[in-house]
């Protein structure tokens, strides 16, 4: 097997065919690594959220070290952080399509981790609240950063469920956070105003640990050969394939298919708007949804979860970790179970019906909860069922707008869309939350229940007339880069073959 290098079709111009040649890899000990050091990130931020949510009856007791109340951890400090990853995401997105992947994945770690360092250090309610924020905005642009490498770097066949199970891994974290706010929580073992800033302090050492991994992670060929880099990402995928050709012991399969494209060093901000916009508004629409909807259900309700059950159970604060857990671990088996269905049966069928399913059955709880034919077990049972769907068809909604607009606009793409659609449903949601679940009125918890079960089905609906089928397709082939050279032969698709696209898709 012999990889044809970039020839250079004109001054800053290149044909390649590094996407086909990234695209037909076997699943190697390379992709895993790039799992490890990108995906396992999301742990740190499931640990993060539930960690907070658990502590936050024991943050407002006396003794803990701060004046703060329950609903003010739950709420305030909750929308703080959304309200930093709305920012960090579209900040650290820009600067990701503009330098590159590698270099941002890197910056917005170091950044969650110092605001995390300093979250344990907390001595009063401000300093919370401004380094909640910060650690939000770590983690927003870890979204935008990291969704575009992976995407980029793993094979079409694989991408739909790599994806999936790699956003869905935040619900690992969830689980570990919900069992170590136990541990961290009984006074017999840590003092009030101790165990809580234990557990931050972990969660520093464990982004160390990831952080010294990603160091490996390459930077992405497609962006190199865009951004005037060719020969680095054609010198980049030569080394991989001969790695997996030992690994694998038989030669790669040739690749087929080419891309001439016009490099460039960056890309405007009113380009990317307008052709996210004008060129895909049926796109826009449906990321707009599935992130709406999804943002609204999740930043709501696992904010507020262990406050439901001590409001309306009597759970002790130091018990609704167990619960959580068992919440968490629904999360992750989802989309564990489900994700290959996303490359197999095909995205449009399997993101409309985890939203509608997850919608529904969401409905159903609410019914259930307003008559008081629910415990805590039983609530705890059918959050799970209904996560079980919703975590599978939030995890889509990352993979669907990281793959369906043009690869120059990746980044800013999803950093757009997780804003807009966290800010509409993940700054709202815990406020209005926080209100209905601390005033012990069963009617306002059913409506906010209500609210996230009717935005799920909503984006069911869209995505059962919008949804791309983008399962097993290149990249190139399911948006034409902008950078596609004039009258070249150009990936192919729902763009055209000139490389257009097509305004109504």
């Amino acid at each position: 097997m012999t990889p044809s290098a970039p020839v250079p079709a004109a001054t800053g111009t290149v044909t390649t065919d590094v996407p086909s040649r990234l695209d037909r890899l076997p699943w190697s000990r390379w992709h895993w690594m790039i799992v490890i050091g990108l995906g396992t990130v999301w742990i740190l931020d499931g640990l993060e959220v539930t960690t907070v949510g658990n502590i936050a009856s024991r943050l407002s007791e006396d003794g803990s070290g701060l004046s703060i109340s329950s609903a003010q951890v739950t709420g305030v400090a909750a929308a703080l952080y959304v309200a930093g990853a709305c920012a960090g995401a579209l900040f650290f997105g820009w600067l990701t399509d503009r330098y590159g992947r590698k270099k941002l994945f890197m910056v917005t770690l170091v950044v969650y981790l110092g605001a995390t360092a300093m979250t344990a250090l907390s001595f009063d309610a401000w300093w919370f609240f401004t380094f909640r924020f910060l650690t939000g905005f770590g983690i927003g642009g870890e979204y935008a950063a990291i969704n575009s490498a992976i995407d980029e770097l793993i094979p079409a066949k694989f991408r739909g469920r790599v994806d999936l199970i790699i956003n869905g891994s935040y619900w690992l974290g969830a689980v570990g956070g919900a069992l170590l706010s136990i541990v961290m929580l009984n006074t017999d073992i840590f003092p009030k105003d101790l165990g809580w800033r234990l557990t931050f302090a972990l969660g520093v050492v464990l982004g160390l640990v990831v952080l010294l991994v990603r160091r490996h992670v390459p930077e992405s060929p497609r962006w190199q050969f865009i951004h005037g880099r060719g020969e680095e990402a054609d010198a980049l995928v030569t080394s991989v394939e001969r790695d997996i050709e030992r690994e694998k012991g038989r030669p790669l399969p040739r690749a087929e298919g080419e891309i001439t494209i016009e490099q460039r060093k960056s890309i405007g901000f009113g380009l990317i708007a307008r052709t996210v916009f004008r060129s895909y508004p049926k796109r826009a629409v449906l990321g707009l949804s599935l992130f709406i909807g999804q943002a609204f259900l999740y930043n709501a309700i696992t904010f507020g979860f262990g406050a439901i059950l001590t409001t309306f159970y009597d759970v002790p604060s130091g018990g609704t970790g167990y619960y959580f857990a068992v919440i968490a671990a629904g999360n992750f088996i989802g989309p564990l179970l489900l994700g290959k269905l996303f490359d197999t049966v095909g995205r449009r069928v399997m993101i409309s019906s985890t939203y509608l399913l997850s919608g529904v059955l969401l409905f159903g709880t609410a019914w259930l909860f307003d008559r008081g034919s629910l415990s805590a077990v039983t609530l705890t049972a059918c959050w799970c069922v209904v996560l079980f769907f919703a975590s599978a068809g939030a995890s889509s909604a990352y993979l669907t707008v990281s793959e369906i607009f043009p690869m120059e606009t990746r980044a800013m793409a999803i950093a757009f869309f997780y804003a807009l659609g966290t800010a509409a449903g993940g700054i709202s949601g815990p406020l209005v939350f926080a209100d209905l679940t601390s005033s012990g009125v069963v009617g306002d918890t059913v409506l906010a229940f209500q609210i996230g079960a009717g935005l799920m089905c909503a984006a069911g609906l869209v995505a059962v007339f919008l949804a791309v089928n983008a399962e097993g397709r290149s990249l190139e082939d399911i948006a034409t880069p902008l950078s596609v050279s004039s009258g070249a032969s150009g990936a192919s698709g729902e763009t055209g073959r000139s490389g257009t696209p097509n305004p109504m898709i």
